[in-house]
């Protein structure tokens, strides 16, 4: 058995909630700079040159790539041959309130979906645990912000309505949500599972580098086909019009019910933040 300490737990997800708030991904900055070039819209191309120059300005001052600094939401996967006598979550969290102080980060959380009185240090964070053989724990971080979360969608299809009626529900969420999102966007989407399933396979593929493809040749074509309909809605960068609303789309799948058909659509805005790091 492998100890890991609690203040190494800690550290790690303080510097993780940092960085994914000033650091944007090299992937995602290489794919906006694709969609600069790609923008057929004066005013979409100078949207994304400000987008470009913002997260350069945020790398070289340290500072935060958007005002929304999100909720926390933490991928934690730990190893069957890791001991800990400690509470595992209280430690991340301890990271959240310690990255979301030192780092002059916005405290948006709230303690009571209906009280809402703010909790002051940016907890709790959400966190979703997977256990996995072996003596490595991994972590993902993701702030997300409400702007894109607030697009998001779950919605239970019959199996009748089939990749259809999948397109359909994508492209009609994607089309309301216009510039809301902060465009260009990336689109997770989860099929199969039940209801919590679909969410969670949904926001796991927004954690999939931007320019990987689905293995599973149904879910590739969807990736595909989607990103092309999208990109022809003419929302554009910001909403103010183009031919670049999303950068990518990915899709994650998951056997289901032979009466349902589960499809979560999860949005994440152009700065795609999130860092991972193993122990």
């Amino acid at each position: 058995m492998r100890y890991v300490r609690r203040d190494l737990v800690v550290e790690i997800i303080e510097k993780l909630c940092i960085e994914a708030n000033y650091f944007i991904e090299d992937d995602v900055l290489n794919s906006i700079k694709r969609s600069r070039q790609k923008e057929k819209s004066s005013i979409g191309q100078d949207v994304l040159n400000q987008i470009i120059e913002n997260d350069m300005i945020a790398k070289k001052d340290s500072s935060p790539m958007c005002q929304d600094t999100g909720i926390v939401v933490v991928f934690f996967e730990i190893g069957t041959e890791i001991s800990i006598d400690y509470d595992i979550y209280e430690a991340i969290n301890e990271g959240v309130r310690n990255a979301y102080d030192h780092g002059y980060l916005r405290k948006s959380v709230v303690n009571h979906p209906l009280n809402r009185i703010n909790t002051n240090d940016n907890t709790p964070a959400v966190i979703h645990t997977k256990l996995i053989s072996g003596d490595k724990i991994n972590f993902t971080v993701a702030p997300k912000g409400a702007g894109s979360e607030n697009m998001s969608l779950v919605k239970m299809l019959t199996p009748a309505e089939g990749i259809e009626g999948v397109k359909k529900l994508v492209i009609d969420t994607i089309f309301n949500a216009k510039g809301k999102p902060c465009p260009p966007i990336i689109v997770g989407i989860g099929l199969g599972g039940n209801l919590e399933k679909a969410a969670i396979i949904s926001k796991e593929a927004l954690m999939r580098p931007i320019d990987d493809a689905s293995d599973d040749e149904i879910a590739r074509n969807l990736e595909v086909e989607l990103l092309e309909s999208i990109n022809k809605l003419g929302i554009g960068p910001m909403g103010f019009g183009g031919t670049q609303t999303a950068l990518a789309v990915k899709v994650n799948m998951y056997p289901c019910h032979i009466a349902s058909l589960p499809v979560a659509i999860n949005i994440q805005c152009h700065a795609s933040r999130h860092k991972t790091a193993k122990i």
